[in-house]
């Protein structure tokens, strides 16, 4: 009997062998395409309402952008979600992205204008001091007039449309009368206001009988050069901010949107949420969707280069600084040409005005042939007040006022203008290219995978990315397998076209930017200015070591060396050297060594023997 079952058995081990393994295939494939894995993705991810992931995949699921073969654990409604959270997310990355660019910008242009600011009213303060100080008996009517030369000043680099020539040319004709009834003509200011007709017919000639020389029209030059980069570079800063601004909004399209849902979420409907997509595949999806911002890069790496040319017209050897230091010298040297010249403009103010005058008090006639050499060749005036400076020893005086500027704002400010623009030049070369390498940023990190690993092609799991990488911009999207790209987006075509446009105003503004010799000196320049500003709050005393070689080649057996083989200058030493061993010293110190010598043997002697 039971060799008969036996048979049987054996005969039917295999069939249930087979059944068991497909029950167990079948348990572990329905666990495997469960979509737990996805409810969780989607709930961290924040995409949409829980509710809408299914708990098993769904079958026969009408899809619009993932499509595939088989059960789904995507919906259409979860498909209308992830078109949300891809265009909410990737909007997000280029905020990311492009907030340090907006930054540099706006906070650049703020420190620029507060520079700005702080050398005009130094300056202003320069020139009030000269007025009070050299010139007081205008001083006090002049003061109004120096007011409002700064505050046009002001507007001017803050972008309002005032000209520096005109109001460097106004500031002169208000100050004529104060200088005619005043300096020139003391004796008539009781008898003549200066806010009277006759005032105004002075303001009014000024130009004409040109009281204050070639030294108006030369502040006026000066000032117009220097401020107008600035200017322009306040002006170019705030375009930038608009054009950040402007593509930080910029829309997405259906067919951007549709690629990348694909891209980063159509794998989820099969329960890969692990996946990553290829890095050609990212780039091509990337490019596609951002073909019209990459056609900024070529006007955007041209208004980088205008930034770099102003900020090298404005800051490159102090151009902007002394600048504005010269209006004090232009002044003083102005004022003081209207007192040499002075009977020659009383004369011709008497013609044209009707004042009749007589012989001014207080001058010595002057020849009508005198010119601007004269001022430093003329006599002194004899009848100037003992109190006060000639005019001739002014000049000689005011030389050195050139040279005295503060180019560092104050012990707590250390960043002088030269340094603000050379760090802004700095931080900027990082951006040159930013339009054109933002779809490599977005691919980057750890939203890809090389290609060369297992990823994600957009249709299924591949070893490799197998589709063409196109380049950046409209014309190499046509051969985009991935994304279809129409036409130019309206907002970044008007941004684009505003760029344009306002690159082609500054360059015809300022034709001569290119020609500007750049910083190559610019590393060696900071550090002269440093050691000239030093003290001992920067730490920038010398190393003991640095100080001992200097004295040490300075001096040879105690005797300065004057003129070095071959050179052409002497050496200058301090006159209080540092407290540090000096190899090499005097004479006397030589011989007073045997003494010592015998004196401490006969000490050690003496020792001895009291022992």
């Amino acid at each position: 009997m039971s060799r008969g079952i036996c048979p049987r058995v054996n005969s039917c081990g295999p069939f249930w062998i087979l059944s068991a393994l497909i029950i167990v295939v079948s348990v572990i494939d329905g666990h495997a395409y469960s979509c737990h894995e996805v409810r969780t993705a989607f709930q961290l991810r924040q995409v949409g309402p829980l509710h809408r992931v299914p708990e098993t995949p769904v079958p026969d699921v009408d899809l619009l952008v993932c499509k595939h073969q088989g059960p789904s654990c995507c919906t259409r409604k979860m498909e209308e979600s992830y078109q949300f959270a891809v265009r909410r997310d990737t909007l997000h990355n280029i905020n990311s992205y492009s907030y340090e660019l907006e930054h540099l910008i706006s906070g650049h242009s703020d420190a620029f204008q507060d520079m700005f600011q702080y050398l005009l009213s130094f300056s202003q303060g320069h020139l009030s001091s000269l007025l009070e100080g050299t010139y007081s008996s205008l001083s006090r009517r002049a003061l109004p007039h120096v007011n409002q030369l700064f505050s046009s000043l002001s507007l001017y680099l803050r972008g309002a449309n005032i000209s520096v020539e005109a109001a460097v040319h106004q500031f002169f004709n208000n100050l004529f009368p104060l200088v005619y009834t005043r300096l020139i003509n003391p004796g008539i200011e009781g008898g003549m206001m200066v806010d009277s007709e006759m005032g105004d017919c002075l303001r009014m000639i000024r130009q004409d009988v040109n009281p204050f020389g070639p030294h108006p029209a030369v502040m006026a030059q000066e000032m117009a050069g220097a401020l107008g980069a600035g200017r322009q570079l306040g002006l170019a800063l705030e375009e930038g901010l608009q054009v950040m601004n402007a593509t930080e909004h910029v829309s997405l399209s259906k067919e951007c949107v549709k690629g990348l849902v694909k891209m980063v979420y159509c794998s989820h409907c099969r329960g890969l949420t692990l996946i990553k997509p290829c890095v050609g595949y990212c780039l091509n999806v990337m490019r596609g969707c951002f073909a019209s911002m990459s056609e900024l890069d070529q006007p955007w790496r041209r208004y980088t280069t205008l930034l770099e040319q102003l900020t090298h017209a404005m800051a490159g050897h102090h151009s902007l600084e002394l600048a504005l230091l010269g209006v004090r010298g232009n002044v003083d040297e102005a004022l003081l040409y209207a007192q040499l010249h002075g009977p020659l403009i009383t004369a011709t103010v008497d013609k044209v005005c009707g004042l009749s005058t007589g012989e001014p008090t207080g001058m010595q006639p002057t020849s009508p042939e005198v010119t601007t050499s004269s001022l430093t060749s003329s006599s002194p005036l004899p009848s100037a007040a003992p109190s006060q400076t000639l005019p001739e020893q002014r000049l000689g005086q005011f030389a050195h006022l050139r040279s005295s500027f503060p180019l560092k704002p104050s012990k707590n400010n250390k960043h002088s203008l030269r340094t603000l623009s050379r760090d802004f030049l700095m931080y900027l070369q990082r951006y040159k290219s930013f339009f054109a390498y933002l779809p490599e940023m977005l691919c980057e990190g750890e939203n890809v995978v090389d290609d060369d690993s297992t990823c994600w092609s957009g249709d299924d799991v591949v070893e490799s990315y197998s589709g063409r990488v196109v380049g950046n911009g409209l014309q190499a999207q046509r051969q985009n397998p991935e994304v279809k790209v129409r036409s130019l987006d309206p907002t970044v075509a008007e941004v684009k076209d505003r760029l344009e446009r306002f690159n082609q105003e500054t360059q015809e503004r300022f034709p001569k930017l290119g020609q500007i010799e750049a910083w190559d000196e610019l590393s060696s320049g900071e550090k002269e200015e440093s050691s000239t500003d030093c003290d001992d709050e920067d730490g920038c005393e010398a190393s003991g070591d640095d100080q001992e070689k200097i004295y040490t080649d300075g001096y040879s057996e105690g005797k300065p060396r004057g003129r070095q083989p071959g050179g052409d200058s002497p050496q200058h030493h301090p006159s209080k050297p540092p407290s540090v061993r000096v190899i090499g010293g005097p004479s006397s110190a030589s011989w007073a060594r045997p003494w010592s010598l015998a004196l401490l043997f006969a000490a050690l002697c003496l020792q001895w023997t009291l022992f």
